[in-house]
């Protein structure tokens, strides 16, 4: 123990000084029309990230139109008033870049990588299809069965996608949070031209964005670039602060019994619903964020070691969380019973476990060393410029701030062991929960 807290005050004394080094070097403007800029300078490389977040993602769609945001994500890429279809990628890759986009629940992201001296030119264009998108029912029926495609391909050949989509939607009862980002097949195929533009007109608008530049840059140069090609673009005066449809109280468990011939290996997952971080007020998501290690994170966690180890009632276990979410997210075990274990005594040693865990508490050697990990992982994070350009903008998009972003580290080296075991007493509400049974319907096992 007495070396794991030497090295671990070491470690402390590194991370302490490169996290306010990054709360120092971290700029934040705001432009008239709403746009919010983060700028992170390193001159170590002549390459920056350039990224644009939009506050909205799939939990902001109308009702019937699942999966328009990621759509509309695809038809960015198509032509604006004055860029052809795919100009703007070719440009990127032209320039030696690369560039590419995300959409999930609660944001949609759009970025390149390219050196520093072509940053007003990626503003250039990115401003463009802010608000110029130009889209025909040509480009909608393409695209659209491009959607459908990679639906085919990452969801509907994937037994476990499938399990998941099912799971989440008994999870969320109410929240939007149930609809998968890529949209419902019977949904999809009914996108019109009308739906994408609402969304776009709705949501794409500089005081809905946030531009995180990451790399060989100076941040008052930043700013007078976005001033030059995002300044111009008006706000849009009826954005209205996001309200969507959150969880009832909920009072009964819920199982799902999933078959599919193509499982190659029966397993349980057990999803709960959990707080995410909010802003100002993350301990308890620290908390949570911390049980997921000590249960599910490496050979040394609680889980491995009772399940995997001891009891040789498992081959895998796991425990996740990740509190970046605008609202209520989720807390999730899973188990992958040995051969001849079934599913019901899988799920019973899982529980035993928790119990078990519940009743002894958490090992200070093992949350020494967790904390200890996550010091060395915040000086690693200084190095990739991508990396922090992402995080950033995804929590920033998720309703956090600097300063939220900046106590995280801090936070998380605070929490106590009490406090995780008043977390997980919380979280692991039965009433609250989804247990999931996942085989091939064959053999005694399943």
């Amino acid at each position: 123990m007495r070396k794991v807290l030497l090295a671990l005050g070491t470690l402390a004394i590194w991370a302490t000084q490169s996290a306010a080094d990054l709360r120092d070097r971290v700029t934040e403007f705001y432009l008239e029309n709403g746009m919010q800029i983060v700028v992170i300078p390193d001159n170590r490389a002549p390459v920056v990230t350039h990224m644009v977040w939009y506050r909205s993602g799939a939990a902001d769609e109308t009702p019937g139109s699942s999966g328009v945001a990621h759509f509309l994500e695809h038809l960015l890429f198509k032509k604006t008033k004055n860029l052809a279809d795919g100009e703007l990628s070719k440009t990127v890759a032209d320039n030696g870049g690369s560039d590419n986009a995300f959409t999930s629940y609660d944001y949609t992201a759009y970025y390149q990588r390219v050196a520093a001296d072509r940053l007003e030119l990626m503003m250039s264009m990115e401003a463009e299809r802010m608000v110029n998108l130009d889209l025909g029912d040509d480009e909608i029926f393409t695209e659209r069965d491009v959607i459908i495609e990679e639906r085919n391909q990452r969801t509907e050949t994937n037994p476990n996608a499938l399990f998941r989509e099912q799971s989440n939607a008994a999870l969320y009862q109410n929240h939007r949070y149930g609809v998968p980002v890529i949209g419902w097949r019977h949904e999809m195929s009914q996108l019109t031209l009308q739906d994408a533009l609402a969304y776009y007109r709705q949501f794409y608008a500089p005081n809905n964005a946030i531009l995180v530049v990451a790399g060989d840059v100076e941040p008052q140069n930043v700013f007078e670039l976005a001033q030059k090609h995002y300044g111009p673009l008006p706000a849009n005066p009826d954005l209205k602060p996001r309200s969507r449809p959150q969880e009832p109280p909920q009072s009964a468990a819920r199982r799902l019994n999933f078959i599919d011939e193509r499982v190659a290996q029966p397993y349980v997952t057990r999803s709960y619903l959990a707080p995410e971080r909010d802003s100002g007020d993350q301990r308890t998501a620290a908390a949570l964020t911390l049980l997921a290690d000590v249960l599910g994170s490496g050979q040394t966690s609680v889980l491995k070691k009772k399940l995997e180890f001891e009891s040789k009632t498992a081959i895998y276990v796991s425990a996740s969380y990740s509190g970046i979410s605008v609202d209520d997210t989720s807390f999730g075990l899973a188990i992958l019973p040995a051969t001849d274990v079934s599913l019901e005594d899988a799920e019973k040693a899982l529980d035993a476990a928790i119990t078990s865990f519940l009743e002894e508490g958490v090992d200070a050697d093992h949350l020494a060393r967790i904390k200890m990990q996550y010091r060395a992982s915040e000086i690693y994070a200084q190095d990739n410029t991508n990396g922090l350009a992402n995080a950033y903008g995804r929590a920033l998009a998720s309703s956090l701030t600097l300063d939220d972003i900046h106590e995280w580290p801090e936070i998380l080296q605070s929490i106590t062991s009490d406090e995780i075991i008043a977390a997980a007493r919380d979280v692991f509400d039965i009433s609250a929960s989804v247990t999931g049974w996942v085989s091939n319907g064959k053999g005694e096992a399943q």
